[in-house]
């Protein structure tokens, strides 16, 4: 399993304090306790966790934390990396090292005078956490696998395959692309999907533009393929719905956060048939990108269902793509 405490440790600053978060996951809920009034950011919900001591891993910092803060018993090798992140509140820096686990044993109680309480990811607000939690709270909320439409050569085709392809989906986001299409065959595609996904489960991420939000306000959100997002100075789109960008680079990945992306998609992160000019940027680099992403990534670029065990080793949310569910039509 990547270590990304030993990966990530040496982009910190000197004055930023390394802490070891974790997630801890029951029945579809996760584990939050109340930061105590007398300490910074007292009062706020937080995700259990503390300090990285001198001469310990990350890993280990969590299941000792773990136990003195709740007494659960934390698996050493059931933890998983979520996200780093990097975050200046001004008069304190840190840097969360966030990991996850659905393998606590034992029955939490608050050792340290804390409340805490198992809430449904979807109920917990951005406001209700300390600013640098964010990232945390949009991870839990998003989809393990990205699947994005393929091609089509036609609107109608394209909403056939989508039928098709659909069915095995019954939660989750779909990535809406079909840029062989002209405007208004697209937004005759996007009604029909859009229909079609009412009340499945299944949210629809229009990709291109963020005005078309204003013409299909069903959807779940917005996909910005890179030439959409680099021409964009802040978020363009309400909290309440999806924003994601295309990236294939750092400087990119910044600027998805600077638009406070609710995740980033990167790579090509092996050789695709789809770009065959474009150069993979392989696992190792893949890896270290997103160590240092403040936003949920998910790897795209000749993934398959079998390379998502990499990506989340690599510390990203998962993988995006389209081979591994788009149907190849008649």
């Amino acid at each position: 399993m990547l270590n990304t405490a030993v990966d990530q440790v040496s982009v910190l600053t000197d004055k930023a304090v390394h802490v070891a978060v974790a997630v801890i996951i029951r029945d579809g809920r996760v584990l939050i306790a109340r930061r105590p009034d007398h300490v910074h950011q007292g009062g706020l919900l937080e995700f259990p966790g503390g300090k990285v001591e001198p001469g310990e891993t990350v890993q280990q910092a969590l299941v000792r934390e773990i136990a003195e803060e709740t007494g659960l018993k934390v698996p050493l090798d059931s933890l998983e990396p979520v996200i780093g992140i990097h975050h200046d509140y001004g008069d304190k820096q840190v840097f969360l090292d966030v990991w996850k686990t659905v393998a606590a044993e034992g029955e939490a109680e608050g050792r340290e005078g804390q409340s805490i309480d198992w809430l449904w990811p979807h109920s917990l607000r951005n406001e209700d956490f300390p600013a640098a939690n964010r990232p945390i709270i949009q991870a839990l909320n998003l989809p393990g696998n990205l699947p994005i439409t393929g091609a089509m050569v036609s609107w109608e085709d394209g909403f056939s395959r989508f039928v098709a392809s659909v069915k095995g989906l019954n939660s989750g986001l779909v990535v809406l692309r079909a840029p062989d299409l002209q405007k208004e065959d697209y937004r005759k595609l996007a009604a029909a999907v859009l229909s079609v996904c009412s009340g499945t489960g299944v949210g629809v991420l229009l990709h291109g533009s963020p005005e078309l939000l204003r013409e299909f306000p069903d959807a779940a959100g917005v996909h910005l393929p890179w030439r959409e997002a680099e021409a964009l100075s802040e978020r363009p789109v309400p909290e309440n719905v999806t924003l994601g960008v295309s990236c294939h680079s750092a400087v990119q990945l910044r600027h998805a956060e600077l638009l406070r992306a609710d995740y980033a998609v990167l790579g090509p992160v092996l050789p695709t048939t789809s770009h065959p000019g474009e150069k993979a940027l392989g696992w190792t680099r893949f890896a270290r990108l997103v160590s240092s992403a403040v936003v949920p990534v998910y790897g795209l670029g000749g993934m398959g269902v079998g390379h998502r065990p990499r990506a989340c080793a690599s510390g990203a949310q998962g993988i995006a793509g389209i081979s591994f569910w788009w149907s190849p039509g008649r």
